[in-house]
């Protein structure tokens, strides 16, 4: 089991949902963050609002998988947030270790779903 986490640019939001959909990864979580990478001082422009500074709105998606779902997220996550620009975001995969299904109590993959 493995924990996608991508930090990705927030109006590029639905596109990645519609890709990971189409790649069947239905279970995801989401999160307002702040940030930034290389583009600190960087200029952008987020809902026709001019943010300069250090920390730019990023979102923020936690995304738990089984072993055989990981490329295909990556991939979705890529397809539906890649801009070519500098801010596109990044992605990480952690070992998960242990996952519970609070209501059911099943554990491992089982939980996942």
């Amino acid at each position: 089991m493995k924990l996608v986490i991508a930090i990705i640019q927030p109006y590029r939001l639905e596109e990645v949902k519609k890709a990971l959909y189409a790649a069947d990864v239905n279970l995801i979580t989401v999160s307002e963050v702040l940030g930034h990478g290389r583009q600190v001082g960087v200029d952008e422009f987020y809902r026709g609002v001019k943010e300069t500074g250090n920390l730019l709105r990023k979102i923020r998606l936690e995304i738990a998988v089984n072993d055989n779902f990981v490329e295909p997220t990556i991939n979705a996550v890529i397809k539906g947030a890649r801009t070519g620009k500098i801010g596109d975001g990044k992605i990480f995969v952690v070992d998960l270790p242990r996952c519970v299904r609070i209501r059911t109590g099943e554990e491992g993959s089982k939980a996942i779903g």
